[in-house]
């Protein structure tokens, strides 16, 4: 007899999740879903920011590379070259 108890004793496994869930109050899963959401956009929104932020320095970078050579080949002048890169840092504050 005692075997059969030890065995029923072993095959019994601790509650999970779905059965964890089950027993939270609505309310309570309520505020943890509410709360679970908001984090989640949160993250997500900070790792967008980044991302834009990265490629809009990469463009940046990117067209002042294009003008320096542009400059160096002798398709346009130093002078031209500097003014276009002005009117796009004067652009990039007006967007924002």
């Amino acid at each position: 007899m005692s075997q059969i108890l030890v065995a029923q004793a072993a095959s019994v496994s601790p509650p999970g999740i779905a059965e964890q869930v089950h027993h939270l109050s609505s309310s309570k899963l309520a505020l943890i879903l509410i709360f679970g959401r908001a984090f989640l956009t949160a993250i997500v929104s900070v790792i967008a920011g980044v991302i834009q932020n990265i490629l809009k320095t990469r463009s940046r970078e990117r067209t002042r590379q294009e003008v320096a050579a542009y400059v160096a080949e002798g398709t346009m002048t130093a002078d031209e070259g500097e003014q276009l890169l002005a009117a796009s840092s004067k652009n990039k504050r007006k967007c924002q």
